[in-house]
Parts: C-alpha cells; structure tokens; sequence
C-alpha cells in the first residue's frame, strides 16, 4: 500500500492489477473514473477472502462463521463512519447513491411535502438526482424549482440564494461535484444559507468522495449519498448518511426480513435504527470491499491527490489548446479532474471509437445529465476523468491520440 509522504502515482499503480492488461492489444489508459474506478488488490482480495473465510448470512446466526460475519460487517459500518467523521448509527448501507437518494426522497420527503413546497435542483445534476425528486413532486403536489448553470460551470449563486429564501422551499438536493463539468460546489457555504431558512439540504457526493477528505460533521449536511465503485470499492454497495434526529422519524423505504421487530398478518412493527432501512440479506462483502477501500485511501494525502490530478487537468488543457474547434465544458476555477469537451463538427463517439483502438478508455454520451446537455447546447461530450492512478503519460497518450483523431475526422 502506497505511503502518503511519498505519494506517487507510478507506484500507486502497481496496487491495481487492472490497469497492467491490454485495451486493444494497446497499454491501458483509463480515464473513466467518473463513471467507476478501478480496484486496488487489498479491496479484491478482502472480498475473495470474505467468501473463502467468512460467508454467511449476517443478523441473528449464533454460530461462529456467522457471527464472524456479523463482526465485519458491523466493522465496515463503523469504518465508513469514521472516515466521514460521524456515527455508525447515522449510516445506512444502500446498493449506491442512486438507491440512496430514492430512499431519501421517499423515506423523509415524500411524508414531509405538500402542494406548493419547493424543491431545489440544479442544471448540472445526475439523472439520480433528478427523477426522484419528480416522482416525488407529482406524488405531493411539490414543484420542482432549478439554479441554472453559468457559462463557466458554476452556479447561479444569485438565483440560488433567493429560491433559498423562498418561504416554500423545503428540499435542496445538489451534487458535491458534477461528473461532467467537474465543477466543485462550495457545499459548506450553500448549506448553511440553507439551513438559516429552514431548508434541508441532501449531497450527493459520488464524484466527490474519491477526491477529497469528506467531514459530514464539519458540512452539516441533513444527507449525504455515495457508491462505493467510483471509491475503488466493489459495485453494488453505497452509503446514506442522515442525521440522526432526521433518521428516527423517517419511514422504512422496502419491507421484508431484519427490517422487523415483529410480523403477523394483524400488522407489523419495525426495527429502530438504520437496520428498518437495509431490508433483505445485505451486501455483506461489498460493505468488507468498501471499508477496505477507505482503509487505502488513509493511506493516503489527499491533499497531494487533489494537487496531482489539477495537474493533470491542466497539463491536458495545455496540450490540447492548439485543437481547431476543440471547447472545454466547465472551467471554474478549482474544478476537480475532469475534462469534458467538444470538437467542432466532429461526433464525441466517434472520437472515442479512435481513442480506444488506441488503448484509451474515455467515455461519450450525455452522462446521464440530459438536462445539462440541453444547457450547453450538446446532446453529448467527450470526458476524461482523472484519478489517483493516472500519470503524465497517460495524459500524454490521450492528447497525441485526441490530435490524431481530430485530424482524421476533422
């Protein structure tokens, strides 16, 4: 595992065996970890080890193997409370952060909301951080009120403040940082604006938690939602944090088994604490793979981490700035490593077909942020993103093949 006095991005390769293999018979450049990063060995090798070791069902099992399962996973719990400096019992255990706001929206807004409430939203969201929120307006009457987005991928900080004051406003649901724009929201600054009117204020941090040390406590967000595979944790696990004032009175988002106290057909009483909303047998290893992944991470500065991939980004602009028609999509100043980017009359799919015969993973389409796509007047871009692994060869790779691709589509 790397040490974080000596951070190097060379060395902290070697940890991921992924990133050794051939993309078309080409070394692997991968530059889409805005959609899901790779896994160091120690993740891998804990859930390997989970299933040869450990594997039973967790929750009322008095055996050994059972309650050594129970033991990990209660461990990983704690482990992700920690690392966001708050409690075990404010962390719920979730398939991701899509799954994570769904039950947010239905769990405490949906019973919260009446006609004429107001829910904030921003151009620059996630489809996930959309859709609920429209299911749960037409179920209560709520309307759907949105900050634009300004030409350099920051937010409407006026238009913003004033639907903050707005007596109806109940909900701000906002991303940490956009995967497409690379924008990051100042979080603390918004949410206590929020909070001086009473507003309750959910992250989502999926792009956010691989990049930065994330204090839940110090934000004083009311929720926060993550997935653990854009965290080099495995797919298929994520994390609500709620706080715990709010989680008490929240309803139960799925019914089924060790989400009761006690069932009969004459009605059904649940649970307390997190455990009412992690219904079903849960994702034992993914929780082992996730809590192994944080451990990584402390491994490492992120201070150096957030330093290295700006570097990158900005060692990308500078030798892609002489491309003919190329624009860059977000440039606010301290955006995270993101490059998203058009090239006049030239398809992003089409760039990235010829990217990837060279070995480069990027990735094309709308993001899933159709709404954001309208706004920058693309019905798709182009996207590297950047992580703790990639290195100035890899940038170096992606811009020589981007100017040869752009000549031969251009």
């Amino acid at each position: 595992m790397s040490n974080s006095m000596t951070f190097n991005p060379h060395k902290i390769r070697e940890d991921f065996p992924i990133l050794s293999r051939k993309n078309r018979g080409k070394p692997l450049v991968y530059l889409d970890n805005a959609a899901t990063s790779q896994k160091p060995s120690t993740v891998i090798n804990a859930v390997r080890n989970y299933y040869l070791e450990n594997n039973s069902n967790v929750h009322r099992g008095v055996y050994e193997l059972a309650e050594d399962a129970e033991n990990h996973y209660r461990s990983s719990r704690e482990e992700v409370a920690q690392w966001l400096g708050t409690s075990p019992a404010e962390i719920i255990f979730t398939r991701g952060a899509t799954e994570g706001l769904n039950l947010i929206a239905r769990s405490f807004a949906e019973p919260l909301l009446t006609k004429g409430d107001q829910i904030i939203l921003t151009e620059m969201e996630h489809h996930a951080n959309i859709v609920p929120w429209q299911m749960i307006a037409e179920s209560t009457g709520a309307e759907i009120v949105v900050v634009p987005v300004l030409q350099d991928g920051s937010l409407d900080r006026e238009i913003l403040d004033k639907l903050l004051n707005h007596p109806r406003t109940s909900i701000l649901s906002i991303c940490h940082i956009s995967n497409v724009l690379g924008t990051q929201n100042p979080i603390k600054e918004i949410v206590n604006e929020a909070h001086k009117n009473g507003v309750k204020v959910i992250i989502d941090g999926a792009q956010s938690v691989p990049h930065l040390k994330v204090n839940l406590r110090d934000i004083d967000c009311d929720f926060f939602v993550f997935s653990g595979h854009k965290l080099f944790a495995p797919m298929g696990i994520g994390v609500v944090y709620a706080k715990g004032e709010l989680l008490k009175d929240m309803i139960p988002y799925q019914g089924g088994g060790d989400m009761i106290d006690q069932v009969s057909f004459s009605g059904t009483s649940y649970t307390t604490g997190v455990q009412r909303f992690e219904a079903g047998t849960p994702n034992v290893s993914g929780a082992i793979g996730l809590a192994e992944a944080i451990r990584y991470l402390k491994s490492i500065d992120f201070h150096q981490v957030d330093a290295h991939e700006k570097m990158l980004l900005e060692s990308t602009r500078e030798m892609l700035c002489d491309v003919k028609g190329l624009v860059e999509h977000g440039t606010v100043e301290g955006k995270a490593g993101v490059f998203c980017f058009t090239i006049d009359g030239i398809h992003p799919h089409d760039l990235a077909t010829l990217l990837d015969a060279e070995g480069i993973a990027t990735r094309t389409g709308h993001h899933c942020c159709q709404p954001l796509m309208e706004r920058l007047g693309h019905t798709a871009t182009a996207r590297a993103s950047f992580s703790i692994y990639n290195t100035m060869e890899d940038v170096e790779r992606f811009c020589s093949s981007l100017k040869r691709a752009a000549n031969i589509l251009g």
